[in-house]
C-alpha cells in the first residue's frame, strides 16, 4: 500500500520559498533522523544512497537499506546505479512510498567510483542521460521526480554542459555539490552553483558548507537556487533549519524518536555525540566515547540534561 499523500517536490522548489533540504548521508539520514529534522523547519528529506543493483535482486537489502512511514513525506530515494535498466527497476519499487528517486552522481569514495559509481559518473553524460531517461518512461505515478545529485568538474563549461544534456533528458532537478571529485575540506565554489543555476530551466539546489540559516542565507543570495542541502551542518544541528541550536527540546525529541524507532546503538551513538559535540569538553568527548550501549547514553543524557529514556524532561 502506498504511504502518505504524494508531493510535487518540482512545485514545491519552484515556489517563492527556499526549500531546505537534509541531504543523503550513508547510514546517517534514515528514518528516525529524517523524522526529527522534519519538526525543525526540514521541507524534504533524502534515503541514504542504496545500491540499486541489490536492491533490486534482494529482497534482504530491500528490507535493510529502506524504512519509511506515513509521516516520512516529501521523500526522495536516492540510487546508485551504473545501468538503466536497473535504476528503472528500483525507481518503480519505490514510487508507491516516495515523492522520487536521485541518481547519486557525486559521492568521491573510491570505493564507490571503483565500482562505477558516483563522481565518476560525472564524465558520463550519456550513460546518466539513459538512466534518467529510462526511470522517466517507466514511472506511471504523478507526481514523481527523477532528479541527480553531481559534483562539479575542473572546467566549468563541461559542468554546465553535462547538466544540459541530463536536463535535455528528462531531469526533473539538479543538485549540485560545489566542490570536484578530488575535494574534500577546500571551500565550496558558490560561483560554480550560480553558473550552473542561470543555464538551466530545471531547479537547481546547492549542497555545501551549508551550516546555518544565515550560511543559507548568503548562498541562496549569491547563487538564485530553488533549494540547499545541507549534510554535516544538520548531523550537528538538526534544527538548524529553525534557527537554533541543539537545546533540552531537540535532544528529548531525539531520544524519544530514536527509542521509538528501534535505532540501533552504533547510530544512536553517532547523532547524540555529534549533537553534543560542540558543547562538550575534550575529556568529556572522550568519556562519551566509551560508551558501549544505549543505556549508558539515556543515563549520561539523564544525568547531565534531565531527559528520560522517553524523551520526556
Amino acid at each position: 500500500m502506498a504511504l502518505g499523500n504524494r508531493c510535487d517536490i518540482v512545485q514545491m522548489l519552484e515556489s517563492e520559498e527556499v526549500t531546505k533540504i537534509c541531504a543523503p548521508m550513508v547510514r546517517y539520514s534514515k528514518l528516525a533522523f529524517r523524522t526529527l529534522v522534519r519538526k525543525y523547519g526540514c521541507d524534504l528529506a533524502f534515503t541514504p544512497m542504496i545500491i540499486a543493483e541489490s536492491f533490486s535482486q534482494s529482497q534482504h537489502a530491500r528490507d535493510a537499506d529502506f524504512t519509511t512511514s506515513q509521516a516520512d513525506r516529501p521523500l526522495v530515494v536516492q540510487f546508485a546505479a551504473k545501468n538503466g535498466k536497473y535504476f528503472a527497476d528500483v525507481a518503480e519499487m519505490v514510487a508507491p512510498y516516495s515523492d522520487g528517486v536521485d541518481l547519486n552522481c557525486g559521492c568521491p569514495q573510491r570505493w564507490a567510483i571503483q565500482e562505477g559509481y558516483g563522481a565518476c559518473l560525472i564524465d558520463k553524460p550519456e550513460l546518466i542521460s539513459d538512466m534518467v531517461s529510462q526511470a522517466r518512461n517507466r514511472i506511471t505515478v504523478y507526481p514523481f521526480s527523477v532528479s541527480v545529485k553531481i559534483r562539479i568538474h575542473d572546467e566549468l563549461r563541461r559542468t554546465v554542459d553535462f547538466c544540459r544534456q541530463v536536463e535535455a533528458a528528462g531531469v526533473s532537478f539538479i543538485t549540485v555539490h560545489g566542490r570536484t571529485k578530488a575535494q574534500r575540506a577546500e571551500p565550496v565554489n558558490v560561483e560554480a552553483v550560480r553558473l550552473i543555476k542561470e543555464n538551466l530551466s530545471v531547479p537547481v539546489i546547492h549542497n555545501g558548507d551549508v551550516t546555518s540559516l544565515e550560511r543559507m542565507q548568503d548562498i541562496v543570495g549569491a547563487t538564485g537556487v530553488n533549494g540547499v542541502m545541507a549534510a554535516r551542518g544538520i548531523l550537528e544541528n538538526p534544527a538548524m533549519y529553525a534557527g537554533h541550536g541543539v537545546n533540552r527540546e531537540v535532544l528529548s525529541d531525539w531520544v524519544e524518536i530514536a527509542m521509538n524507532h528501534g535505532t540501533q546503538f552504533p547510530c544512536f551513538h553517532h547523532h547524540t555525540h555529534t549533537m553534543l559535540q560542540n558543547c562538550m569538553s575534550k575529556p568529556e568527548r572522550r568519556v562519551f566515547n566509551t560508551f558501549q550501549s544505549t543505556a549508558a547514553i539515556l543515563d549520561y543524557l539523564d544525568h547531565e540534561y534531565g531527559i528520560s529514556s522517553d524523551g520526556s524532561d
